[in-house]
């Protein structure tokens, strides 16, 4: 793809340089889980500099230890209240050097310094930021990491999944191998974000050099509608439509459903429905994520009592269980995978 067909072509796209993952799909599929581990914030409400608190975290050895049993290392990629919080990166810390998980950086600007911006909905999304703005927050949430975990993170993640036009080329200088920025299927332009509708599950090199692997977080639209899934949803989202909730309506007919391979907002059957659809496209790697505070009820909308935190819990464990027992699959950290592709001969990325 030519340089310039990227996002800024109505942000269809968003990465720069894309080319398909080459290469013979994977005999067993793989599966990465990616906790975007963060502060407290309210989630419906205005964004704030000072919500930095990062109580939630405590709840992180109970998930890892559940993460340990089933034999899954989650690629946490934590924000700079996470990384500087002394509570938070000790726990962190550990897990790395017991070799338990990897750990990535996740850019929310509100709580990020330099503290610049104009707060509000378009520049939480981080690929909004002035480049040179971008940059420097990037670049002192990887000094906290390195400072307080002891490690240089390889993995990213955009805060809001908002990767932008000058994300790739810093992503790039920086050094990093692997980005989590996108959610296929979804579209996030309505609040000022990035359009992900068309983004696809498969990961892909990007970047200048073509040496930045990019792994969107799994979703598409699955239905009875095929191949046409996606425009069905597309055209049924239109204001005059969906005031009518057309979506919902074919959502729920099973006609089109957009689904995210998540426990957040998906139950187990929604994410196995969205797994078996894109196994039989030829989808390989796979990616489920979440979100830390639903470790601790009260803080997401997903997770409001233990009853919801036991049920997200066994969501992913009966998840796991099904794609390593059923599917024959394993599961990497994003560096794992990264290493595991640049291992291939130099032509399959060519």
């Amino acid at each position: 793809m030519a340089r310039g067909s990227d996002g800024g072509s109505g942000g269809r796209y968003p990465y720069c340089e894309v080319r398909s993952l080459a290469g013979r799909p994977a005999a067993r599929p793989i599966l990465l889980t990616v906790v975007s581990t963060e502060e407290e914030f309210d989630w419906c409400g205005p964004f704030d500099s000072r919500q930095r608190e990062v109580g939630a975290a405590k709840r992180l050895p109970q998930a890892q230890v559940a993460f340990d049993a089933l034999g899954v290392r989650p690629t946490y990629v934590i924000d700079h209240p996470i990384a500087t919080t002394p509570s938070s990166a000790e726990l962190l810390r550990a897990f790395v050097r017991e070799g338990r998980c990897e750990v990535g950086a996740h850019l929310h600007p509100w709580v990020n310094p330099p503290l610049r911006e104009l707060l509000g909905s378009e520049f939480s999304y981080p690929g909004n930021l002035p480049p040179e703005l971008e940059r420097e927050k990037l670049a002192v949430l990887v000094g906290a990491i390195e400072d307080s975990i002891g490690v240089r993170p390889r993995s990213y993640q955009a805060g809001r999944y908002g990767f932008g036009r000058s994300t790739a080329a810093l992503l790039e200088e920086l050094g990093f191998a692997v980005d989590l920025s996108c959610s296929s299927a979804f579209d996030f332009s309505a609040d000022g974000g990035p359009d992900h509708s068309r983004v696809p599950s498969q990961p892909i090199w990007f970047g200048e050099r073509r040496e930045v692997l990019g792994v969107p977080i799994t979703g598409a639209h699955v239905g009875f509608a095929g191949s046409w899934a996606a425009h069905l949803h597309r055209h049924a989202s239109r204001p005059a439509l969906q005031a009518l909730r057309a979506p919902a309506v074919l959502a729920r007919l099973r006609f089109s459903e957009r689904l995210r391979l998540s426990p957040e907002g998906f139950d187990l059957a929604a994410m196995l429905r969205l797994t078996r659809s894109l196994r039989q496209r030829g989808t390989s790697v796979f990616a489920l994520s979440l979100h830390s505070p639903s470790f601790h009820p009260g803080c997401t909308p997903y997770v409001r009592s233990e009853a919801d935190l036991r049920r997200l819990f066994d969501t992913c464990g009966a998840y796991y269980r099904h794609f390593f027992d059923e599917l024959g699959g394993r599961h990497l950290t994003a560096s794992e995978l990264y290493d595991e592709l640049t291992a291939q001969p130099a032509e399959a990325r060519a």
